[in-house]
């Protein structure tokens, strides 16, 4: 993702949060790669709201709906567009589904003001992963701070049933004092604080998903599948990530509990996410 999309991506969320106070890995690639297709564990799959929020803004049951029927089983938030937590439950209800996660702004849970509200609409909902979806610093210092703050977090919201967690962008794979953001909030962080790597962020950031996947064994509980490098249309299976690699990861010792599918660059959004589902029923994961 890149600066000016990142950015309107904080600013959306702001504005839209709680309503209260082979070289690519083709999809054949499964019949050549044992791994691929003997899964572990199978991991539920859902999608990322932000992939479809047009859609959303016009028609937000619709959309819903639409996704139900498609086969997703969930839906991760980012943003309410401006219905109460019990509209949001009636909808997920109406229509099979669940609540994956949320993208939540991190004035909303680092503000004692705040948390309240945000923890009570999470309940409310049905939704047990709060995930903030961008963090910026500047130095080491600045990160760990970070860190200590999230672990207060994450034993507050245990005894709730409830967990926090982070979502990496590109910059959190561009060095900061000799250390990349990730491995800093990662390394100082308790295992209960999820850390949601975003595959094509880790990529325009120079990083490499598996890699990332590898350091963290256990605190991948949450994962953004967004494919990278296959063009603007291309979905999981059409680009360049070593899919295979990723779901081995993921389905063994990745500790993930939800395949989350993003998408942030379609012109048919919806219909990207059909195709998204399409591509992984071949690959064996739904």
């Amino acid at each position: 993702m890149k600066t000016p999309g990142n950015i309107h991506r904080r600013k959306f969320l702001q504005l839209s949060a709680l309503g209260v106070a082979g070289a690519s890995l083709g999809l054949a690639g499964c019949a050549t790669s044992k791994s691929c297709c003997t899964m572990k564990k199978k991991i539920p799959v859902g999608v990322e709201l932000y992939s479809v929020k047009e859609d959303c803004k016009k028609d937000f049951p619709g959309t819903l709906a639409a996704i139900a029927k498609m086969g997703y089983p969930a839906v991760e938030f980012a943003g309410y567009w401006n219905r109460s937590a019990v509209e949001i439950k009636k909808m997920l209800d109406d229509n099979g589904l669940v609540a994956c996660g949320s993208h939540t702004p991190s004035e909303m849970v680092l503000s004692p003001d705040k948390l309240q509200a945000t923890i009570e609409f999470n309940q409310a909902i049905g939704n047990k992963f709060i995930i903030v979806p961008d963090m910026t610093g500047a130095t080491r210092a600045i990160w760990i701070e970070k860190a200590k703050k999230f672990n207060d977090l994450a034993a507050q919201l245990a005894p709730l049933g409830l967990s926090i967690g982070y979502h990496s962008h590109f910059h959190d794979f561009h060095p900061v004092e000799g250390e990349m953001p990730w491995d800093i909030f990662g390394e100082n962080t308790s295992p209960d604080v999820i850390l949601q790597l975003d595959t094509s962020n880790c990529c325009d950031g120079g990083g490499d998903p598996v890699v990332e996947l590898k350091k963290f064994p256990g605190r991948t509980r949450s994962i953004h599948i967004k494919p990278n490098g296959g063009g603007p249309e291309a979905v999981v299976g059409e680009d360049k990530i070593d899919w295979a690699s990723v779901f081995e990861i993921c389905e063994t010792t990745g500790g993930t509990q939800w395949y989350v599918m993003e998408h942030e660059t379609s012109t048919q959004p919806l219909e990207t996410m059909r195709r998204t589902y399409a591509a992984l029923k071949k690959l064996g994961k739904v």
